[in-house]
């Protein structure tokens, strides 16, 4: 028979029996680790990432009778890590903003026999520091709008039920971001 569906699951998580943190269970094994992905690319740190996550789908099990299900429950998690990611950062950085967050130091593994030597193992790692720099330092709205289509690989239709935004500013704000990204990559390049 198949895996159950997303609204079979949260109608058995709200059903209040036995059972029902079970089919919630299955909800976070499903959509965690793409949740978690997409969170770490919009907010530069896995830490912040898991924390974020995690408080997501706290909140989505205290507020599932709340869920209407006129968007997906994937994109109705994702608003919900995101304002619990945003609120995060306000009380632990009053006065900073998510641009300002540095990473966890998790490194980006390098493939050594495809780079061929060790000078261009360290090149690929310069270029990829500089890439995450750049892109932290894009604006939030650009970048998580970048993170969406470019990493994580979403059609402009579900950015914009994701967050809530118009198509046209889905399309604006990506456009903005590369330009954005790119024009940091080139200052970079320049100043070294």
């Amino acid at each position: 028979m198949g895996e159950p569906s997303d609204q079979q699951l949260i109608s058995d998580a709200l059903r209040g029996t036995a059972d029902s943190a079970e089919a919630f269970d299955l909800l976070v094994l499903r959509y965690q680790d793409r949740l978690v992905h997409s969170l770490e690319h919009s907010l530069g740190s896995r830490e912040d990432a898991l924390d974020a996550a995690q408080q997501a789908f706290l909140l989505a099990w205290q507020q599932l009778s709340k869920f209407r299900g006129d968007s997906g429950f994937y994109s109705w998690l994702y608003r919900i890590a995101r304002n619990a990611a945003i609120s995060s950062v306000r009380r632990r950085r009053p006065a900073g903003s998510l641009d300002q967050l540095t990473e966890a130091g998790l490194a980006e593994p390098v493939d050594q026999g495809a780079a061929g030597t060790p000078g261009a193992a360290l090149e690929l790692d310069e270029e990829v520091q500089r890439l995450r720099q750049s892109l932290r330092q894009v604006p939030q709205d650009f970048r998580e709008v970048l993170v969406l289509k470019d990493i994580d690989e979403m059609s402009y239709e579900q950015i914009s039920e994701l967050l809530g935004i118009p198509l046209g500013t889905v399309r604006s704000r990506l456009f903005r971001a590369r330009q954005d990204l790119l024009d940091r990559m080139q200052r970079l390049e320049r100043d070294q």
